[in-house]
């Protein structure tokens, strides 16, 4: 018979339940068992730990290495609270010789025993050691609480220990984190140095809004910041611009009774300054006496630094002046930041002073400082013996930048070399640029076109070119300063073609031509008397986009006046004008220049009229150039009339006025009259300089009274007027006319180059000398010389000698020479094309002189009536 199914299964039921309890019990026992067993196991490692026998045969038994785990360390580690040295042998042999991985509750156990037993730097080892497990802040918290409990601690050191750990890794979100979870979770509180260390790490990390969480939560559970904390505060503050909340922190500071010290005003000081509330911070500094606490270098040199940013420089130099008699030794940056304020106000010598001052401290400027410093003292425009002793003292800043220990680069170089080429000391510059290579210092761009510029200033332009050469060869890249800079030194020495190569030779160094550059070949063009190719590049510019400017018109305007087209330039300006393009008094002067060449008074005072309507005032160098005019065409009531209107104006002559006037009368021979003038100028405080001394020795020399212009010339020098190219001229024409003294000329010529004074019309005079006495070959040598001598030959040297050769019917070599002029790019004027069309006709060479007038029409020159007749006779022969 069979039991039912359903008795079956609770009876299947109840014994499934009866042997879980028992399995239950039989857990128990051993759950039981083995903690007995490990309780054994723990006791028995802390005797041995404890004990004097070796740990290298004890804990290497293969009992004691097998059953060895975490939980049995951090037991025995708790078991070692109370000698933290022993806890930390036992910890490091099992990690380094059993290669033991401990776990996270054994390092934090030994960091809180070590703590206790105040041994920081083994608990700041280990914190570091497991920080670098890249564990999340909030386990390393949580285990280092638990560790707390067990151990039973009081202290929270371990956890100060751990955000400052943080803080010093660089790791202050964690360490703020820690902080949160320390007030928050488990009521600890930090120590205050602990805190501080936190909010200056924020700040630090510009976490500035977290900086003023973090004052907050620190004044909410209780703490009491102190003045490093509020420093730390009021920084933040005045990074996040809440000035006025810094203002009332520091009042709060202050009603706390806080031990405060000058930091924290420093810290808002700094800010106000920053926000160019300078008179506010100044203000602060005035108001700290009545806190008992003295401003200090820091107070100072933020105010220094502030006001030179507001552009009070004289007020900063005050500031510095007192803090430097409180022998308070300024930081590079206030004194940097001063000198270099006063040095673009253009207070040279001030910043000169306080660098010789500073000194004496042992405080230096920076070496930007240094370098704009020499580049302002090498800038100097007007060249006289203040400018020398500025670069001389610019050199002696080189040296102290030596002294100082600072690290020379080319820019120092660079300055001293352009200062040097300015003030025409090519030599000079020559040897620094040889010093700083010697220094392995690499020459730049800048260096090659400051040596540049101070060749074609002295007229070497093959010396700037052969320097453009080497410097392009080391694949240094020209700028625009470099071609502007050549440009203008070929134009100078009457090479065109080559500036015009030179001009197309940019676009293959992708540089753009800028309007300093059109500029340059508009006057370029402007002075050889080619006006229409001026023009043409005055158009090209306008199409390229580049605005012209007053330098661009003025030697369009200058130019068509020299070429005798003052009524084109009239035509040209006021166009201009109706295009409301505005014009200078120096534009105008031009203009007034050039009617005045051409005997047109009325038309130049028209001009005087217009210049007046259109807001242009007249100058001394308008009434200059009038007076001038007057004088050459002698208009006397015109004259007398504009002194008046000069005395009427409150307007006195200067010595460029005079020397015109003692420049007419000389001429005419009136030397009585022209020496009342000289005496008139000095009683009215102009001194006579070169340019008065040689008008006077031009006209006795052309008088005849050559003795008398000796004797006047050798008074020049002890009066500081040093006779110049033209006025050893004067001299040198005389000796090579008339009665031609070669001898004599050669001699002047030999003084004057020693004296580096030879130029283009000194050689002329000389050739022309040679020419008259028909020594050509003389002449032609000459020629070689002066290229040797960097002076370059211009249409009159090559003209001189065209006109020997053709009057000894050498038309031939003429021709020859002529062909060599045109090829260096030298266009032939008027006169030489006549000289030459004229010298072919009594030749017989018709054809060749029909070909010249031909060209010299193409080239807009009009022949005189001795071509024109013998050319057109020519012509009408040939149809004939």
């Amino acid at each position: 018979m069979k039991l039912p199914c359903t008795i079956r299964s609770i009876t299947s039921s109840h014994f499934r339940n009866s042997f879980r309890n028992v399995s239950s019990v039989i857990d128990s026992a051993q759950e039981e068992c083995r903690i007995a067993e490990d309780k054994q196991f723990v006791d028995a490692v802390k005797r041995i730990v404890r004990g004097k026998r070796s740990w290298e045969i004890a804990l290497s038994s293969e009992l004691v290495s097998r059953r060895l785990k975490t939980v049995h360390v951090e037991e025995i580690l708790i078991g070692t609270i109370d000698d933290p040295k022993l806890g930390l042998r036992f910890f490091n042999f099992l990690g380094l010789h059993r290669g033991f991985d401990h776990s996270t509750a054994s390092f934090c156990i030994l960091i809180h025993a070590l703590v206790k037993a105040n041994l920081f730097w083994p608990a700041s080892s280990l914190l570091q050691t497991l920080l670098l497990r890249a564990l999340k802040p909030s386990d390393v918290f949580n285990v280092l609480f638990s560790c707390y409990e067990k151990c039973k601690l009081s202290s929270s050191s371990s956890f100060d220990l751990l955000i400052q750990h943080y803080v010093r890794s660089r790791r202050v979100l964690d360490g703020v984190l820690v902080f949160k979870m320390m007030i928050t979770k488990v009521s600890l509180l930090p120590e205050v140095r602990t805190l501080s260390a936190l909010l200056h790490g924020l700040v630090k990390f510009r976490h500035f809004g977290l900086a003023m969480e973090l004052f907050n939560d620190m004044v909410s559970v209780g703490i009491r910041p102190d003045v490093y904390i509020y420093t730390g505060v009021i920084r933040s503050l005045c990074e996040l611009k809440d000035l006025s909340r810094a203002k009332e922190m520091i009042a709060h500071m202050e009603a706390t009774g806080c031990d405060v010290n000058i930091v924290p005003y420093n810290v808002l000081i700094d800010g106000l300054c920053k926000k160019q509330k300078v008179w506010e911070a100044v203000g602060i500094k005035k108001d700290l006496a009545g806190k008992d606490l003295k401003p200090d270098v820091v107070t100072y040199c933020t105010l220094v630094y502030g006001l030179c940013k507001v552009q009070e420089f004289e007020i900063g130099l005050e500031m510095m002046d007192e803090m430097l008699c409180l022998r308070f030794s300024p930081s590079e940056a206030a004194v940097s930041s001063l000198v270099e304020g006063l040095r673009k106000r253009g207070k040279i010598e001030e910043a000169l002073n306080l660098v010789k001052r500073v000194v004496d401290f042992g405080v230096s400027p920076n070496l930007f400082v240094y370098n704009a410093l020499i580049d302002s003292l090498c800038k100097g425009r007007k060249f006289h013996e203040a400018e020398r002793g500025k670069l001389d003292t610019a050199l002696s800043f080189l040296g102290e930048m030596v002294d100082t220990g600072l690290k020379l680069s080319v820019y120092p170089y660079n300055s001293l070399i352009n200062g040097h080429c300015k003030f025409g000391d090519i030599s000079a510059a020559e040897g620094f640029m040889a010093e700083m290579i010697n220094k392995k210092l690499e020459p730049t761009v800048v260096t090659y076109t400051s040596l540049m510029g101070g060749y074609c200033s002295k007229g070497k332009i093959n010396k700037a070119l052969r320097l453009y050469h080497e410097m392009t060869g080391k694949g240094i890249a020209p700028s625009i300063y470099t071609f502007t800079t050549l440009l203008s030194g070929l134009f100078r020495a009457g090479l065109i073609r080559d500036a015009v190569k030179l001009f197309n030779e940019m676009a293959e160094w992708n540089v753009k031509p800028n309007r300093v550059t059109y500029n340059v070949m508009i006057e370029g063009y402007c002075e050889e008397g080619d006006m229409s190719k001026a023009f043409e590049f005055l158009k090209e510019m306008t199409e390229k986009g580049i605005v012209p400017d007053t330098y661009s018109y003025r030697p369009l305007i200058h130019g068509l006046c020299l070429t005798g087209q003052a009524s084109e330039a009239k035509v040209f300006v006021d166009g201009l004008h109706k295009g409301n393009c505005e014009l200078n008094e120096i534009c105008y002067t031009g203009l007034l220049h050039g009617f005045c060449r051409e005997g047109k008074l009325e038309e130049a005072l028209s001009v005087c009229q217009e210049m007046v309507q259109r807001g242009v005032d007249l100058d001394l160098v308008c009434y200059g150039v009038l007076i001038d005019g007057s004088l050459k065409h002698k208009d006397r009531k015109l004259f007398f009339g504009l002194l008046k209107e000069m005395h009427d104006r409150g307007l006195k002559p200067d010595d460029v006025i005079y020397t015109s006037m003692i420049d007419a009368k000389s001429k005419t021979g009136d030397f009585k009259e022209a020496f009342g003038i000289w005496d008139l100028m000095i009683n009215e405080g102009c001194v006579p300089n070169e340019v008065t001394y040689t008008a006077v020795i031009n006209g006795l020399c052309k008088a005849g009274f050559v003795n008398e212009a000796e004797v006047l010339c050798s008074k020049m020098q002890p009066v500081s007027s040093v006779p110049n190219q033209v006025t050893y001229g004067c001299f040198l024409d005389i000796l090579t006319k008339g009665e031609v003294d070669m001898q004599k000329a050669v001699e002047l010529h030999n003084a004057i180059l020693k004296g580096l004074l030879a130029n283009t019309a000194t050689y002329n005079m000389l050739i022309r000398g040679f020419c008259r006495q028909g020594r050509i070959e003389e002449a032609s040598e000459l020629i070689t010389r002066m290229i040797g001598d960097g002076v370059s030959p211009d249409c009159i040297t090559y003209t001189t000698m065209i006109n020997e050769l053709c009057r000894r019917n050498d038309v031939k070599k003429a021709i020859e020479l002529w062909n060599s002029m045109t090829e260096k790019g030298i266009r032939p004027d008027r006169v030489a094309y006549n000289t030459l069309i004229h010298g072919c006709c009594v030749a017989g060479e018709m054809g060749k002189a029909t070909e010249l007038r031909n060209e010299m029409l193409r080239q807009g020159l009009i022949p005189n009536n001795k071509t024109s007749r013998t050319t057109t006779s020519n012509d009408t022969s040939s149809k004939s």
